[in-house]
């Protein structure tokens, strides 16, 4: 009996999956696993992902995974940017203040109505005691966000919208670790209100006028 046409092709010894009588080129299947990985995650958290269920549900075997991330935690932080990477950019409209608010209103947007921020919580718990994940937590996500609203403060700077000599790595401290804190050591809620209050103390300044 000849094979169904319908069958999902094998994939290959390098993990592309084959298409017609061609291949599919390296990278597009790497995004399209981290594609399906953050679907994984936003929907679900990232309790039951493995490099079994990924292999399954992406048609990649998993020695391309292996070779491609060197653990579940590595891929879940690659695939997390990945799928909050046009959520998260910040907007450069001419106005810093603006700009800085709608990024981190989505920003908490997203840790409190999709499963990234119980993810973050537990990436970051894991990684105090894997210092593989830490390094990795740090080369795929944090330093690349923290240097993203960096720039974003650093272009403002440029045009005289915020002073010279302020160090812009203690304000991305100032707004997102507060929501990191929150976030970690849950004794306040982390709402809109909060985020807007937050670039309104940094911007406004908290003594009288």
């Amino acid at each position: 009996m000849a094979p169904s046409t319908n069958e999902t092709p094998a994939p290959l010894e390098d993990g592309t999956a084959r298409r017609g009588r061609g291949r599919r080129p390296a990278e597009e299947v790497r995004a399209d696993v981290l594609s399906t990985v953050g679907e994984i995650l936003l929907n679900e958290g990232l309790a039951d992902l493995t490099f079994e269920r990924v292999a399954r549900q992406s048609g990649v075997s998993k020695t391309t995974l292996y070779k491609w991330w060197p653990s579940a935690g590595a891929l879940a932080l690659e695939s997390y940017f990945h799928s909050v990477e046009v959520t998260l950019t910040f907007p450069n409209t001419g106005n810093i203040r603006a700009d800085i608010t709608g990024q981190l209103r989505s920003f908490v947007r997203l840790m409190t109505t999709t499963q990234a921020g119980r993810l973050l919580t537990e990436l970051i718990g894991q990684s105090q005691a894997d210092i593989d994940l830490a390094t990795d937590y740090r080369r795929l996500y944090s330093s690349h966000r923290r240097q993203l609203a960096a720039d974003r403060f650093a272009a403002a700077q440029s045009v005289g919208q915020v002073r010279a000599e302020i160090d812009v790595q203690v304000l991305v401290d100032q707004l997102w670790g507060a929501v990191y804190h929150r976030l970690l050591v849950p004794d306040e809620p982390v709402t809109d209100a909060f985020a807007i209050a937050l670039v309104d103390n940094l911007f406004d300044g908290i003594t009288p006028r």
